[in-house]
């Protein structure tokens, strides 16, 4: 029986690890293309076009960087690699590209806050249940089946944190606070679990000088720690909006 090596390779040694870029053609192509066009979708807009697509082409270079670099490679190794992988995701490159989208077309209700809200949560707890996560190292599509439904979502929902009507704040911040508390739950249970949960890291991060609950722990407090900062940035960001709105009208 084959064993499939995962898509970033075999686990690297610390000494292999600045080597072990991610080149795959395809991959490269589509950032490529698909930064491309957002770059050109945003130029068609007629107001903030330039600063767009500035946070357009931020948002794929940090992403380009999570999937492209060694860190790739570190993630066969250790959990706590991957999950930065995720964060570096979901909290820095999604934000950039949401601010770099063309404005959202208005809608009579916040649906799709929610649909973006329930589609990351449902995300995001499936891809770290234990099975679910060992798996993606043995199949590429299963790999590349988390990273975009993650990262999508991530990207819808946050396109829904920053760009909304002033009366829809109330909504925005409740689920901007869920989706807090339900990912610093999951780093939670992941931080002060007491034994490792990921088959796939029980024998790869001795070389890194940690334990695989040493791992797992450090993996869980990436996830737990840093979204309070940036799901506060929003909330604030929602209600200097609203306040800027309910300011009364300037005499000419």
């Amino acid at each position: 029986m084959t064993v499939q090596l995962p898509y970033c390779g075999s686990a690297p040694l610390p000494g292999d690890l600045l080597h072990r870029f991610n080149l795959d053609p395809v991959l490269i192509a589509a950032l490529i293309i698909v930064c491309a066009w957002q770059v050109w979708a945003t130029g068609r807009i007629l107001s903030g076009a330039r600063r767009r697509r500035a946070f357009a082409i931020a948002g794929w270079v940090v992403a380009a960087a999570a999937f492209i670099s060694p860190l790739c490679a570190l993630s066969v190794a250790l959990f706590s690699a991957r999950i930065l992988q995720h964060m570096i995701l979901l909290l820095v490159a999604a934000p950039l590209l949401a601010m770099g989208m063309p404005p959202s077309v208005p809608s009579h209700h916040p649906w799709r806050l929610w649909a973006a809200a329930t589609a990351f949560f449902l995300a995001l707890w499936y891809w770290h249940m234990p099975v679910p996560y060992d798996d993606t190292f043995a199949s590429t599509w299963q790999y590349w089946a988390m990273h975009i439904t993650l990262f999508g979502s991530g990207l819808a929902l946050w396109r829904e944190l920053l760009d909304h009507p002033p009366q829809w704040t109330g909504q925005v911040l409740a689920a901007g606070a869920l989706t807090f508390l339900h990912m610093g739950l999951l780093g939670a249970v992941l931080t002060l679990a007491d034994r490792p949960l990921f088959l796939q890291h029980l024998t790869s991060t001795q070389a890194w000088g940690l334990s695989p609950l040493q791992d797992q722990q450090l993996g869980g407090s990436l996830m737990w720690v840093p979204g309070i900062g940036f799901f506060l940035w929003s909330a604030l960001r929602s209600l200097a909006h609203l306040w800027k709105s309910l300011e009364p009208a300037r005499p000419a």
